[in-house]
């Protein structure tokens, strides 16, 4: 009993944690076990596993063969690879077949004046053999999701008129207010993002506005002209009729 409780582990210590941290934060790989197995993603207990990042006692580990990012924590995990023998393992051995029963001996019958009917021979005892003991099976562990994964963001650029554009985000389900913004710099960002399908769709809105913008300027000219002259004609000076 004292050499099994010997060999039993607690996980990670307060020192393991400060050990591996300082490690990580020299740029070093630091590798860990897994304590349990865990069938839904392959992973046999003693699988080792990659440290991410710690945050107190939470381990984030990239376990080999898991193309994913997994949280554990501390006492989930081990330094070493070994780990303490199961008396599971020793429940899964078959146990050994007992030995057959020894068949009895025949012995020679005596000669008889007159035959005798004989009765069925006895129906010999097979062997007993034990049946392995079955392996319960272990607990399926769900399937852990990194921690502080971020919602979507979406931002939507709106030509709201001929010169005004607004720009609102979304994060997850919060929608923010729009905010105004010019054509020039909407026509910037465009630009660098490279997406050649918006850069023609803002083009040809902006193209457009362009192109009222300078029959309004027209207009405003004409009738600027022609107040001009009008005015001009009303400045009548002294003597003049």
């Amino acid at each position: 009993m004292d050499g099994v409780s010997s060999q039993k582990r607690t996980g990670l210590t307060a020192g393991d944690l400060e050990s591996l941290s300082a490690a990580l934060a020299a740029g070093k790989r630091v590798t860990v076990y897994l304590r349990d197995p865990m069938p839904s993603l392959g992973l046999e207990s003693g699988a080792s596993a990659r440290v991410v990042s710690i945050d107190g006692t939470t381990v984030t580990v990239s376990p080999k063969g898991v193309d994913d990012q997994l949280p554990f924590e501390a006492d989930e995990l081990q330094r070493t690879r070994a780990a303490s023998a199961s008396p599971a393992k020793a429940a899964q051995r078959p146990a050994k077949a007992a030995p057959a029963a020894a068949r009895p001996a025949s012995t020679p019958k005596p000669a008889a004046a007159e035959p005798k009917p004989t009765s069925p021979p006895a129906a010999r005892p097979e062997p007993v053999q034990s049946r392995p003991a079955a392996p319960k099976p272990a607990p399926a562990k769900s399937v852990r999701r990194p921690k502080g994964a971020t919602a979507a963001v979406s931002v939507t650029i709106t030509s709201a008129g001929e010169s005004t554009w607004t720009v609102s985000v979304a994060h997850g389900s919060k929608k923010g207010k729009p905010s105004e913004v010019t054509a020039d710099r909407v026509a910037r960002a465009m630009h660098e993002l490279g997406d050649d399908a918006a850069i023609t769709a803002v083009d040809e809105v902006i193209e457009s506005a362009r192109e009222a913008a300078q029959k309004k300027i027209e207009e405003l000219t004409r009738e600027l002209e022609s107040a001009r002259a009008a005015l001009a004609h009303l400045d009548v000076g002294p003597g003049e009729s």
